[in-house]
């Protein structure tokens, strides 16, 4: 007799996000009920990490073994995978999980990546009827999440979104504020970054509709009337993440897309001019082959004193702060069509607001168990019973943002302004 399949399998559990994960599923079991594990290539340090708790199963899987990897995944109803960089270890077990017809959550902000896995795996996938949902930790939950939240308190239609991040710390903790292996993610994203015009000429096939008035980039450095510092580009996954979601809702349900631009704000242009030269000289180096040996082997330095290798401390983490602003412009009134052109500018903005604490991994571990809970509970509120998805377009109509507002995030209306 086969054994009941575990709610969600943790891999990578030993992993500096993998043991927030493990914390968070400790708590959230009390209050869900859900079942759950832990999977990785050590069974010894697997049990050492669970032992506060009792009778949590241990799955020993390794990457370079397919068929562990096979076997993990009949074990459970949804993987939550913690084991990046994704652009060389994801694949393998979205491919295991697909065969075993089990879900798949993870936490890449790699749009590489992604996108590849949405280009390769969807169609097997949905006739799996498995999701495989990326993006699904602080990349890119409140971005996509509250373009969402913000659509849906519009009463009207969107034309665009700005997105501004923000983060602060309160604590008195010196050192890193990003882990090895988010800063190992990044030097491959920019190395790489020449892949996506191929992949998206495969993958987006289908022309968007001509949106008006278009929404253009700021100026490379700017001041803004919702962010308060200097805001500049913000290169990180969340407006490539909210376009494929936006994309999919077109594609599914004629919405009319969002046009969206995303900057990150500081609180001086002396920030900015610190960040531009470290940003500068890593985009250089992660260029070569000889600069990324250089990256990896040197994080600390190359990074400002902003990564390490043991990660940020407890209380760096506990005394981080962030809020994404959103503002949203366009009509008071629908059109029939996503097609049809307003013929009037814009007459309405709406200030939204989604902010939280410890964003970079205890945050991220919240999202992703709770992305893992949606499919278990709410796959009936999802799109085609399957399917390669970004968290806006799988979570659109599902309790999600409810339920993290009870969890760690707040979202939140700002202003609402009609012309």
């Amino acid at each position: 007799m086969a054994e009941e399949r575990l709610d969600i399998v943790i891999f990578g559990a030993t992993g500096f996000t993998g043991q927030r994960v493990v914390k968070e599923a400790a708590r959230l079991s009390k209050e869900k009920g859900i079942t759950w594990g832990v999977a990785g290539r050590r069974q010894e340090v697997l049990e050492a990490l669970v032992a506060f708790a009792e009778n949590i199963p241990v799955i020993v899987a390794d990457l370079k073994d397919e068929e562990s990897l096979k076997k993990m995944a009949e074990r459970a109803k949804v993987i939550a995978n913690c084991c990046g960089p994704y652009r060389f270890y994801g694949e393998a077990v979205v491919k295991a999980c697909i065969a075993a017809k089990t879900h798949h959550v993870d936490v890449s902000g790699e749009p590489q990546y992604m996108e590849k896995i949405q280009l390769e795996y969807n169609k097997a996938a949905k006739e799996a009827g498995v999701y495989v949902i990326s993006a699904c930790g602080f990349d890119s939950i409140p971005s996509d999440l509250g373009i969402i939240f913000t659509e849906g308190k519009f009463d009207g239609e969107v034309n665009s979104i700005e997105t501004y991040l923000k983060g602060w710390n309160t604590s008195n903790a010196g050192g890193a504020g990003l882990h090895y292996g988010t800063w190992e993610s990044a030097v491959f994203g920019i190395a790489h970054y020449n892949e996506l015009r191929e992949l998206r000429s495969k993958l987006f096939t289908e022309k968007l509709p001509k949106l008006e008035p278009k929404l253009k980039p700021r100026g490379t450095i700017h001041k803004s009337s919702i962010s308060n510092g200097w805001s500049t580009i913000f290169p990180g996954s969340d407006r490539s993440v909210a376009l494929r979601t936006q994309r999919i809702l077109y594609e599914k349900e004629k919405k009319r897309p969002v046009q969206v631009q995303s900057y990150i704000t500081f609180e001086s242009l002396w920030q900015i001019f610190v960040i531009a030269i470290i940003g500068g000289v890593f985009s250089l180096l992660a260029k070569f082959g000889w600069g990324r040996n250089l990256l990896l082997k040197y994080p600390k330095f190359f990074s400002g004193g902003m990564t390490s290798r043991e990660g940020p401390s407890e209380e760096f983490m506990k005394g981080s702060h962030f809020s994404i602003t959103f503002k949203a412009v366009g009509w008071a009134e629908k059109l029939a069509e996503p097609t049809d052109q307003h013929k009037e500018p814009p007459n309405k903005e709406l200030i939204t607001k989604v902010s939280g604490q410890d964003p970079g991994y205890g945050l991220t571990a919240t999202t992703l168990l709770f992305s893992a809970l949606m499919i278990l509970r709410e796959a009936d509120k999802m799109p085609d019973n399957g399917g390669v998805f970004p968290p806006g377009a799988a979570f659109a109509k599902t309790s999600m943002i409810e339920e993290l507002n009870k969890n760690g995030l707040t979202f939140e209306v700002v202003s609402s302004i009609e012309k």
